[in-house]
């Protein structure tokens, strides 16, 4: 598969995440010529220690309660710290309880006040397929970039059937529970755009033994 690398979004978003370990990652990511997903924490630093890797980061990270307008000011400030694109969590609380409204407003605030990519994380294992639908679709009338399937921070994982879903409306980022180039590849196959994973240098690794 043609830059599979640069579909990878090698990921430390943990509660213990450090300096050491985002580093570990940067230049792991540096060395096979992926993107990586870190904490706002470390971006501005990031930025500087490794130019050369494309890197996201996260806003309203990991359950999306916070304020609107603390959401705002975090995506700004990751933006003007270096981050290439945002994974937002999106106040999900507010759109299964059916106000489809809020939840676009948040995301068409969001995506106006930085001028960089935004994935919105649907939290797929939460919803029956009906439901993701409608938010899906809700989201792909935004100017939101990607569908993302997962914080990590739920119970369940990445499926092939979730990302053939939002496929349908969106650009797709998988991520989950992803450890493996075999399911990397299922989940291409399904659809999915890019990938985010904590073994990103493991799939890539095992890609490049084919």
């Amino acid at each position: 598969m043609d830059e599979l690398q640069t579909r990878i979004e090698h990921t430390v978003l943990g509660p213990l995440t450090d300096w050491d370990a985002v580093t570990t990652v940067l230049d792991t990511s540096a060395e096979l010529g992926m993107r990586a997903c870190i904490p706002p924490t470390y971006v501005a630093a990031a930025s500087e220690y490794e130019p050369a890797v494309e890197v996201s980061t996260v806003v309203g990270f990991p359950h999306g309660q916070h304020t609107v307008e603390t959401k705002c000011t975090e995506a700004t400030q990751a933006w003007k710290d270096g981050a290439a694109e945002i994974d937002l969590v999106p106040n999900l609380g507010q759109a299964a309880g059916g106000d489809i409204e809020a939840f676009t407003d948040e995301l068409d605030e969001i995506t106006a006040a930085v001028p960089i990519p935004v994935k919105v994380i649907l939290e797929t294992p939460l919803f029956e397929d009906e439901q993701l639908r409608t938010l899906a679709a809700a989201a792909a009338e935004t100017d939101i970039e990607f569908l993302k399937t997962s914080t990590g921070y739920t119970d369940g994982s990445a499926t092939v059937e979730a990302v053939s879903l939002l496929s349908e409306y969106a650009k797709v980022k998988a991520s989950g529970g992803i450890d493996s180039y075999a399911f990397t590849e299922e989940l291409f196959d399904a659809g999915a755009d890019r990938i985010g994973a904590s073994s990103g240098d493991m799939i890539v690794e095992e890609y490049l033994e084919q």
